[in-house]
Formats: C-alpha cells, sequence, structure tokens
C-alpha cells in the first residue's frame, strides 16, 4: 500500500494471504473504504486527503489500478500530479489514455481515450506514468474548451513550458478535433499571470471589447515599485484571493497578521490611484461562475467612469515605468498528503 499512495486492490490483498471475508469486514466496520471497486485504503489516511486534489489523485490511482491495459495518466489525472493550476472538471472524471481503442470511452467515471503520443511527451511523477506539461495543457484544451484550456496553458508557460513546445505539440495534433481551439489559446497565452485568478481576469477584462490588456503592468516612484495585474487604458484591474490574507496553516501564504496585509494593500491602492489611474478590486466570483456577467458589468462600468475622467492615454507614465523586468514571483507548488508523495517528490 505505500507503494501505491496507500492503495490495494482486492486481488493484491488475497495475494498476500487476506481472505475476502477480512476485507469485506475491514470495509463493513469502517476501517477501509472502497476508493473504487476492488480498490482499498485505510480510511483514516483517506480523511487526512482534505483538497480536491489529493482527493482526485487517489481516485485517479485506484482507477489506473483496475485498469489491465497499458496507459499513461492525462488530461486533469496528470494535471494534478504534476501540480498543473487547472479548474476543476463540472463532472470529474479519472483520465486514462492507451492505444488500442476508437475515440473516448467513458464509464464509471473513467474516460479511457485514444491519442497517440511519442515517448518524449510521457513522464513518471509519484511512480505513475502521464504524459508532461504541454501535451496535458493541450488535451485540456480540447478537453473543456478555450477558458479552461487557456488557464492550463498559461500555468503550463509559468512552470516553464515555452510557446515552441506547445506548437512541437499542437503540430502533431493539426487534424484532431478542436485542434482550431488550440491555435486560438496559444496564440493567447502567456507565462505572466501569477494565478488562475489573474488569467480569468485577463480574460474577462479583454472581452470587454476595448483593445487588448497588459498584464504586470509596473510603476516606480519615490523608492516604491508595484506591479499591477492588468492594466486597461488608465484602469488597473486587480485580483484579490482569500489566500493573500489567510495563513499556511488555513491554506494560504500571508506571512503576517491579515490586518497588516490589508492595511499595507491600501497603501499599494493609494500608491496606484495617486498616477491618476482607476483601481477595480476583483474576486473570485466576478470572473468565474454565476456572478460573471455581473462582474464584467462592473469591471466595463468603472472602465468607462476612469475613460471619462482622465482619458485613456498614458503617454505621462512613461517617466514612472520599471526600467528592468519584473522579478518572478516564488511559485508555491502545492503540499500533497498522499502516501509516499514526499519520496517520490525527492
Amino acid at each position: 500500500m505505500s507503494t501505491q499512495w496507500g492503495l490495494i486492490t482486492r486481488p493484491q490483498a488475497i495475494a498476500a494471504g487476506m481472505s475476502a471475508q477480512q476485507i469485506d469486514r475491514l470495509v463493513n466496520s469502517g476501517r477501509w473504504t472502497a476508493v473504487r471497486r476492488g480498490v482499498y485504503a485505510e480510511t483514516r489516511y483517506v480523511d487526512t486527503l482534505t483538497s480536491h486534489a489529493e482527493q482526485r489523485m487517489l481516485a485517479d490511482r485506484a482507477a489506473s489500478l483496475r485498469m489491465r491495459h497499458p496507459h499513461v495518466m492525462s488530461h486533469h489525472s496528470a494535471a494534478y500530479a504534476l501540480r498543473l493550476p487547472v479548474l476543476r472538471e463540472p463532472d470529474p472524471t479519472s483520465h486514462l489514455t492507451r492505444p488500442g481503442i476508437v475515440g473516448t470511452h467513458r464509464r464509471d467515471g473513467i474516460a479511457q481515450h485514444l491519442a497517440p503520443y511519442p515517448p518524449e511527451q510521457v513522464c513518471i511523477v509519484g511512480g505513475m506514468s502521464m504524459l508532461g506539461l504541454a501535451r496535458t495543457a493541450l488535451d485540456i484544451v480540447r478537453e473543456h474548451g478555450y477558458l479552461a484550456g487557456l488557464v492550463a496553458v498559461d500555468s503550463a508557460m509559468r512552470l516553464g513550458v515555452t510557446r515552441r513546445d506547445l506548437l512541437e505539440v499542437a503540430r502533431q495534433m493539426y487534424c484532431w478535433p478542436h485542434s482550431t481551439v488550440i491555435r486560438d489559446v496559444i496564440a493567447s497565452a502567456t507565462p505572466h499571470t501569477d494565478s488562475i485568478g489573474e488569467t480569468l481576469l485577463r480574460d474577462s477584462v479583454e472581452s470587454l471589447g476595448f483593445g487588448t490588456p497588459e498584464v504586470q503592468f509596473g510603476l516606480t516612484a519615490d523608492g516604491r515599485t508595484v506591479w499591477c495585474d492588468v492594466r486597461l487604458g488608465r484602469q488597473i484591474y486587480e485580483f484579490d484571493g482569500k489566500v493573500k490574507i489567510l495563513a499556511p496553516v488555513d491554506g494560504g501564504y500571508a506571512d503576517r497578521p491579515a490586518t497588516d496585509v490589508l492595511w499595507a494593500e491600501k497603501g499599494r491602492q493609494d500608491f496606484i490611484a495617486g498616477f491618476k489611474l482607476g483601481v477595480c478590486r476583483v474576486t473570485w466570483g466576478d470572473v468565474w461562475g454565476p456572478g460573471a456577467n455581473l462582474g464584467r458589468s462592473r469591471m466595463l462600468r468603472e472602465y468607462l467612469a476612469t475613460c471619462e475622467r482622465y482619458g485613456t492615454d498614458i503617454a505621462d507614465l512613461a517617466a514612472y515605468r520599471p526600467r528592468g523586468p519584473r522579478p518572478r514571483p516564488q511559485l508555491r507548488p502545492p503540499t500533497y498528503r498522499i502516501m509516499g508523495w514526499e519520496r517520490w517528490a525527492a
């Protein structure tokens, strides 16, 4: 079990000397949990896996253990193990890619995909074979469309995938379904957004119809430099995630009390507004889900108000632009509590 992410199949347990009755008693008593039919884990261990990614990874590994044919993990099932930030699937599915089948077969929460792949697209993560970052991101484009795909490709580029890497993988997909969406996503993607929320924000601002916004717009003065998430004309859009004010123990990355974080953010906004720029604060509910249309309406309203007040030209800000590139923020890969994960990661 320790070599299989805490999982064991029924045949493996019987081969190790357990009887079918012993296995059933462990499940019926609640000491073991059936992650999938015929695949078990200790309930105490399963209960420690509280994040969506950890729960999906365990389900995906269980699906893989049930598969008798050679395969690799792909799509979202590869993304979580690769620590690729992606939007959640509406209907969470275990994705396996293998040769020898026609089309995509879906059954019992498992999608088996026919999609050829060269050996160089395969990597080993956590003891499992899976498709790499570029291929996984583009598979998500084909599976879930433009916006989910843009999030995946932006995330892959932040992790070091180049546009050339993406184009090389896309070249092998030129006649596959949804290949035109892949080309659109690659053309629009950027490595300069820092999170899923910023990618969604950039797409929402671009959808306002006033041109392509600039990401990571820098300003420097009085010994201070700030980088704004998105700029359109003289309107700044800032994405606010709750993780900014939560301590690491609560799933955030604040290194000081929330009041200090908020006070520093107020000073930062005052600094930006001092350049005669409008500042629009945007949260997750403004760019994703049922509130996205209302959020877009507010973004448009604030943009038009800023245009009326200050215009759109930023030529006067040229003297305040940073001369060097923006320092890349340190990426914070998720910490997984999958059994044995740290050993594999090392």
